[in-house]
């Protein structure tokens, strides 16, 4: 029987552990990929005081060390449910089961699809979610970014190290990137954007990804975009699906809490990206953790009473 367990070894995850561990309680954090979470995606952060401008992957490693100091256990495991006991919990994996008084639901998010021809048959072929992961692979290539949040234009503005060129297709006629990011990329000449426009099919031929059919929205019009790689941005999914019979999660799968981070189950917690927020940064993944684990420590307290 362990105090915590937290699911998901992100930024708010990794932060959770860090203060749970602190006040004495015996913590255990299970990630079912590389610990960092969405970090191991990011080229660069520039936004999180402190530590000025580190590579997402750099980050992640500071955390996991952080948050081990203190006897925080990471172990690897896919999680496929959680079974709520009233005064303890029953966090089920692929490879067993275990036992906890505190849930901490730190899972996160993952990259939506588009849903469109060619997007599965080229994934890994030149359909990418990661242009830290992936782009090196396309020195000197054309590169296009499907999107126009955050993501894509600071991803976009990335690629362009390694690209020869990278169009940026939106769906709008305006970006919905932070103001600075949009600045950036608009005085980069390598940099190009495709306005109101959606893909209808990603092309390709001999197992790689030669182009798009593009719909423009507002004449429907299609044409035909030769290009190299498709690096996709549209937006993110919780990975909630291991918790829906629960009944924490609203339509969309997201989990609202309080801010206590409290679920609609006493002593099931969710922080982060997975949580029904206004903003998914780093900084709230991390304030969110450790409010977490500071009120799981308060939990177990009022049990023992």
């Amino acid at each position: 029987m362990r105090d915590v367990i937290i699911i998901g070894a992100g930024p708010g995850g990794m932060t959770a552990a860090l203060y749970a561990s602190r006040a004495d309680l015996s913590v255990l954090v299970l990630e079912g990929g590389l610990p960092g979470g969405q970090l191991n995606n990011t080229a660069d952060v520039e936004n999180y005081p402190g530590v000025g401008l580190v590579t997402g992957p750099d980050l992640g490693m500071k955390m996991l060390e952080d948050s081990s100091n203190f006897g925080a256990e990471h172990a690897y495991g896919f999680v496929t449910g959680i079974e709520d006991h009233g005064n303890y919990k029953t966090v089920l994996t692929e490879d067993g089961n275990y036992d906890t008084k505190v849930v901490i639901i730190a899972v996160g998010s993952e990259h939506r699809k588009l849903g469109v021809t060619g997007e599965d048959e080229f994934s890994g072929r030149g359909v990418s979610y990661c242009a830290v992961c992936d782009g090196p692979f396309f020195r000197n290539k054309h590169l296009v970014v499907i999107g126009g949040g955050d993501s894509a234009v600071e991803e976009g503005s990335y690629l362009t190290q390694v690209a020869d060129k990278v169009t940026i297709i939106h769906r709008r006629d305006e970006l919905r990137a932070q103001k600075i990011l949009q600045d950036r990329a608009f005085k980069n000449d390598k940099i190009e954007f495709i306005w109101d426009t959606t893909v209808d099919e990603i092309i390709g031929s001999d197992m790689k990804v030669t182009g798009l059919a593009l719909r423009n929205v507002k004449t429907d019009d299609v044409t035909e975009l030769s290009a190299d790689g498709v690096f996709i941005y549209v937006g993110l999914d919780p990975l909630t699906k291991p918790f829906e019979k629960l009944g924490i999660t609203n339509q969309e799968g997201w989990i609202p809490t309080n801010e206590k981070m409290e679920t609609s189950i006493p002593g099931i917690y969710a922080i982060g990206d997975v949580r029904e927020t206004v903003l998914r940064q780093i900084a709230t993944a991390v304030g969110d953790g450790s409010i977490a684990g500071q009120e799981a420590y308060k939990y177990i307290e009022a049990m023992a009473d």
